[in-house]
Parts: C-alpha cells; structure tokens; sequence
C-alpha cells in the first residue's frame, strides 16, 4: 500500500523518529528521555482498558441480576463489540486527516461517559446503552494508539512498546476479577464501573502533551479531506449486521434465520470494501496480515470463552478456580510479545508467527481433553499457557507488520483495517461456536452460560474446540504469506 514505512524509516532514518520535521535519536530505548512520558502514558491507558475488561467481565452478572435483565446479558456484550466497529473505522479516518489525538481524546471521553451511563443505569437497556458508547470510545482509542505508536517511534522501537502493551495486560488479568468481585462484594458493582473513569486523568495528562508534539496532525498537507463518508456507512452496517448475527445465534427458532441472514448480508459487501484488496484470499502482504490477525484472534476468542464453563460443568470446579486456570496465559503472552520484540529475532519473525499458530491450534486440540475424567483438570491450564505464548507472538508481530507495511498517511485505515478483521473475526466464529454449542444441548445463550448452566453434553464443547483448532491451523497457513512479493510496485498496493 503506497511507499512502506519500512522503507521510510528503516532505510532513509533507521532510528530516529521525526518531532516537528525534526529528526531525534531514540536515546535509550522506549522509557529513555525521550520517551518516557509518551511510553508511561500510553501503556497506562492500554492498562486502564485491560482492568476495565477484566473488571466487568466479573461484575457484569450480578448488575444483570439487579436490574432484571438477565435475558438481555448478551446484548451486554454484543452492545460494546458492534459499536466499536464503528469507532475503528471512524478513528481510522479522523487520525489519517487530523492525527490522532483528537480521536484518542474523544475515545477516552466516550469509554469514560459510557462507564458511567451504565453504573448509573436503573433499567439494563440503559446500562446496555452505556456499554454501546463505551464501545465506540474502545473503538475509537485503540485505533488512535497504533497511529501513535506508527508516527511518534521508529520502526526499532515499536516491537518493544507492542511487547509493553501486551504486558499491560498481565497484572490486570490476575488482579482485576479478584478487585472486582471485592469491589463487587463490599461496594456494589456501581463502583466497578464508576471507579475507572477517574483513574484516567494521569495517564491522559502524560501522554496527551506528548501525542500533541510528536504525533499530532495530519501527515503532509495541512488541507486535509474531510472524512470518507462511504467508509463509515459501511462501517455502521458491518455493526449493525454484526448485532443481529450475534442475535440469530443465540435463538435457534427457525425464525432467526431471517436476522441472521440479513447480518450476512449487510456484513460481507461491507467487510470485503472495508479490508485491503485480496484480505479473503489471504494476498501477499498487507492482505495476509489484516486476515491473519482476525483467523487468530477469532479462533483464540472463541475457543477461550468456552474453556471456563467447560471446567465448571464437566469437571465440577468454582467459577474462581476455573478462571485462573486461564491466568498464567498472561504471563506466557507478554514473555511471547517480549521475544518477538527482540532484535536478535525480527529476522525469524515469519517462523515464529507459524510456530505461535501450530501453539495455538495445539492448544485448542489439548483443551477438551478435560472432558475425559482420567485427565487431570491442570492440562487445560498448561495448554492454554503454551496457546497464549502462540498467540503473543502472533498478535504482537501482526501490529509490527501492519505499522512497516503502511504508509504514513494510511496508517490510521489500515490499523482500523486490522481491528476490524480482529473484532468480526470474533463475532462472526463466536456466533457459530454458540450456536453449533446450543444445537448439541450445550445449555442456550449466553445468559445461562453465566449462570453456568450445569446439563451441557460433552459433545456440545467437542463441537466447538475442534472447528476452532482448523481454523487456528489456516492461520498457519497464512503466515506463509505475509511477504510482500519482490518488486511489487506501489500503484499495484493501493486499494
């Protein structure tokens, strides 16, 4: 797509990133002088957002409970992922023609507003309504923050803030259920949600200053277009379509055909228009790295969301237990971002990408191997381990990838590009696992799984492991093709 950040930077300034058209050394690293405002702010927000998710996940059942919504606790869900669909594509365009501190202001504002619409809430479509807003918010901050990371340091330094990122995310999978539940317990779950939001303030007054200096403003002229109102058309009917694909697949009436056939329709025009040319067929490049992050990431997702009900309604354990048997893939995960963060390894970055997919999909084959009461229940906590370690290497190559691959002024569309095929990935495999889940007796919708539902049928997980283990093992395949062929001229890279 266009002249390759690799090309700018690895060639022409190997290790300086540009401030005001000036060129400054790296000094030291991601947390030397030069950076470490920038670095401490915006790994704090990446923080933030992980606590957040790790947070309400645990809180989300029992506000269901108290405003007598549980029939609606998908929605819950599906609420923040649809929408922000939408603020990636949004963001994308405002970082291209603005930079990207005002889409990263106003997704921090709209995620903090939507937290605190549904710790007020009364009634659960309101709560339902904050988590939409707070999905646009989501939406609109991640894209923004790999815009940052693609201006503001040199293509040497953003394996390691990518690895930073990815570590963010450690501490708050560990802490942040057991806070929550406290929080839960002894405040009420109100204060799960309306606590995050004052916590931003710091890591905002760090990072913005910086993003101002370094990453602000368009790239090149000035007299920026105005936003491409096609793209975000069809970014609202890819969430739009993404809802009622969700919402045909938790009712298996011969009636939700219909919703879930016009989610299809209204997902693949878009997605195809939405995606760089060639991303279905997995095209050398640019293509094979949006697609390959959303084949990993769907497949994780939805093998993953079934890993704890499995363990509570096949093997007897407390929710608690089951949960941790997740949390040292954590930890593996920000060890795999750390090594592909090396120097010594961005030679070998393609092989380690299709040794992390096989870890992946070997992972996903050993997990229900618990449903056998001969197998000991911690399998499932080392497999998942060496699976996290995979997608580490895959999910933090794929970013480096993408920023290289992209030229500055695409890098905002092409990041929204990436975020896209990561988050329909999950819906659209999340919704056929759920239903292939429920069609085999795994006791229903979301809502019950919650409740853990304890009648679900062996076969019913079966169903849903092994699929997702295929997939897992196309990804390999793909990460074959991440190479741009030799020679491909740039005309030929644009959409």
């Amino acid at each position: 797509m266009g002249l390759t950040l690799a090309r700018m930077t690895a060639v022409e300034q190997p290790d300086r990133a540009v401030v005001d058209g000036v060129a400054e050394p790296d000094e030291g690293g991601v947390l030397g002088r030069a950076y470490r405002a920038l670095s401490v702010g915006v790994v704090s927000v990446v923080l933030l957002i992980a606590f957040e998710a790790t947070a309400v996940g645990t809180a989300m059942p029992v506000a269901a409970r108290e405003l007598h919504g549980v029939a609606l606790y998908a929605f819950a869900f599906s609420g923040y992922f649809t929408t922000s669909l939408t603020g990636m594509v949004l963001a994308g365009q405002w970082a291209d023609r603005r930079g990207p501190l005002g889409a990263l202001t106003a997704g921090i504002g709209a995620f903090a507003g939507g937290l605190v619409v549904s710790g007020t809430a009364q009634v659960m479509w309101v709560f339902i309504l904050g988590r939409a807003v707070q999905g646009l918010g989501g939406g609109l901050v991640i894209v923004a923050l790999y815009v940052v990371v693609g201006r503001a340091y040199s293509e040497r330094l953003r394996p390691a803030i990518m690895a930073a990122f990815a570590a963010a995310w450690v501490v708050p999978s560990v802490v942040g259920p057991l806070a929550s539940g406290a929080v839960t317990e002894h405040l009420g779950w109100r204060w799960v949600f309306l606590g995050i939001p004052v916590l931003v303030v710091l890591p905002l007054g760090l990072a913005l200053p910086q993003i101002r200096r370094r990453a602000g403003g368009p790239v090149g002229t000035r007299d920026a277009p105005s936003l491409d109102r096609r793209r975000i058309r069809l970014a609202l009917a890819v969430s739009v379509g993404a809802g009622l694909l969700q919402y045909a697949a938790q009712d298996l009436r011969p009636v939700s055909v219909l919703p879930g056939l016009a989610g299809a329709a209204l997902i693949v025009p878009a997605a195809l228009r939405l995606l760089p040319r060639g991303t279905y067929r997995a095209a050398r490049g640019l293509p094979a790295v949006v697609l390959l992050r959303g084949v990993s990431a769907g497949a994780f997702v939805a093998a993953e969301s079934f890993v704890p009900l499995m363990l509570v309604t096949q093997r007897g354990l407390s929710p608690t237990l089951a949960g941790f048997s997740l949390a040292a893939g954590g930890a593996t995960w920000a060890l795999a971002s750390w090594v592909q963060s090396r120097p010594a390894t961005a030679p070998y970055r393609e092989r380690l990408m299709t040794l992390g997919m096989l870890l992946v999909a070997g992972a996903i084959v050993a997990a229900p191997s618990v449903l056998l009461p001969a197998v000991p229940v911690w399998v499932v906590a080392v497999a998942w381990g060496f699976g996290c370690f995979g997608m580490g290497l895959v999910i933090g190559s794929t970013s480096v990838l993408l920023l290289r691959l992209s030229a500055p002024e695409e890098a905002g569309a092409n990041s929204a590009a990436l975020q896209i095929s990561d988050a329909l990935s999950n819906v659209v495999l999340l919704s056929a696992a759920g239903a292939a889940f429920a069609a085999l007796g795994g006791g229903g919708t979301a809502a019950s799984a919650a409740a853990h539902v304890t009648g679900s049928h062996p076969a019913a997980f079966a169903v849903v492991f092994l699929p997702m283990a295929g997939v897992a093992l196309v990804g390999a395949w793909v990460t074959t093709r991440l190479r741009e062929p030799e020679g491909t001229a740039a005309h030929e890279k644009t959409r």
